[in-house]
């Protein structure tokens, strides 16, 4: 799960705990402990992701199947030598373990992280949630076993609800057992073949010497008993098959692809802009300005920005935050802005005044930052009299190692806008990335 936030980095930390838990039963002879933790395992229908009409009525994980898992994982040589190293290498290398499989044992596993963002979204968005729900099972990676409680959730006519991030919704694991066999395995047979001069290999007229993925086929065969096999024997194509699916941009899905997915309707970009500029300057509209950014803003950085909070409390709630955004970037600009400045958080503060910004307001978000939770911000308010002269205060506070403020006011919303229907990742930025370079110019 490639996906850079501490979020992420707990949802790792389980399915890695879990998966480690169970290959070690699994080598020690433990067989009953692994099974029993893995008969925990069931289809995750609250999420309602897949392909079933109706009702959610998964088939890839259930008891019968989870026992297959068990098999399979036992009977695998790439998990007894240790070849295996992470959930995601079973597709390669164990026998009867599909991606809906893997899909379904990850959503197990984080539940608890989901059960959280769920409840956060909730009440960010005024969803209804039921006490005394059952959580279902949750693991605990302290002592790697399965605890259940109860918990708030949303519960509809199907049951209850889990929400999941749309960052990390995936048509297609990245891991593919053809793949790593065509363009990885068969390329280096290949080259032994070739560096041995055996009989496989054949001279062309033009003296060039070849060997045909056919006849290695023939000779090595093909399934992933073969490439457990050769992998064995050469563990650095699969070291170097890890390191190239981490060097790839795991884009998430855009909003055009999810709407496809859904039958749905894309955003409405005109009607979310309108609902910010067209509010009446002043306090008496503040709080309907922040919820009218909230959502111009989400929509419009997905998937860069996510999980937003809002009046996100600091220092013990003696500060508070108008909404705080998880940078999520794999890709494009805020990916650049995370790799070379404190930005795993992106803050932003909105001012719907009717009179000019000034230091105050600037002063204001710089001491949210912190070299922990970021030092990048967006001030949203409605016009400048002298924008050139806020960008230079801007750029003040940045040569005074106060942190990174980008201003936008009602006309730059508009051109991201008009960027954002352009281009349908929206990952260059060229608008934040100029004014981001005057301030460290």
């Amino acid at each position: 799960m490639l996906l850079p936030s501490e979020w992420g980095d707990t949802c790792v930390h389980l399915v890695q705990n879990f998966f480690q838990t169970v290959l070690g039963f699994i080598r020690s002879g433990k067989n009953d402990q692994a099974r029993t933790l893995l008969q925990v395992l069931r289809e995750p229908n609250e999420t309602h992701l897949g392909l079933s009409k109706g009702k959610s009525q998964g088939r890839a994980l259930g008891s019968a199947s989870a026992q297959d898992v068990w098999k399979a994982l036992s009977e695998s040589e790439a998990a007894a030598s240790g070849l295996l190293q992470d959930l995601e290498d079973t597709v390669l290398m164990v026998e009867g373990i599909s991606v809906d499989i893997i899909s379904d044992m990850t959503t197990n596993i984080i539940r608890e992280p989901l059960i959280r963002y769920t409840q956060e979204m909730c009440a960010l968005y005024g969803i209804l949630l039921q006490n005394g729900v059952a959580s279902g099972p949750l693991w605990n990676s302290e002592n790697r076993e399965w605890f259940s409680r109860f918990e708030r959730l949303p519960v509809t006519q199907q049951g209850k609800l889990l929400l999941v991030p749309k960052a990390i919704v995936r048509r297609h694991l990245e891991y593919d057992a053809g793949e790593y066999y065509r363009h990885y395995l068969l390329e280096h047979l290949r080259e032994v073949e070739l560096d041995a001069n055996s009989s496989l290999v054949e001279l062309l007229k033009n003296g060039r010497r070849r060997v045909t993925k056919r006849s290695l086929e023939e000779k090595y065969g093909t399934g992933k008993a073969v490439i457990v096999r050769e992998t064995q024997k050469y563990p650095e194509v699969l070291r170097r098959y890890k390191a190239a699916k981490r060097e790839q941009d795991h884009l998430p899905l855009t909003h055009e692809d999810l709407a496809l997915i859904e039958n749905e309707a894309q955003p409405d970009w005109q009607r979310l802009l309108a609902e910010v500029v067209q509010l009446t300057p002043g306090n008496e509209d503040a709080d309907k300005y922040e919820k009218a950014v909230e959502a111009l803003l989400t929509a419009l950085f997905y998937p860069v920005l996510t999980y937003p909070i809002v009046q996100h409390e600091i220092h013990q709630g003696r500060k508070r935050i108008d909404i705080t955004y998880t940078n999520m970037a794999v890709a494009g600009f805020f990916k650049w802005l995370a790799t070379h400045y404190p930005a795993g958080h992106v803050f932003v503060e909105c001012k719907n005044y009717g009179r000019e910004i000034g230091n105050p307001e600037l002063d204001q978000l710089s001491s949210r930052f912190s070299p922990t939770r970021g030092q990048f911000g967006l001030l949203v308010c409605r016009q400048f009299a002298d924008k050139d002269l806020f960008l230079a205060r801007c750029r003040d506070t940045a040569i005074d190692s106060r942190g990174f403020v980008v201003p936008l006011d009602d006309e730059d919303l508009k051109a991201l806008v008009k960027s954002r229907q352009d281009d349908a990742m929206f990952l260059s930025l060229r608008l934040l990335q100029d004014r981001f370079r005057g301030l460290i110019a």
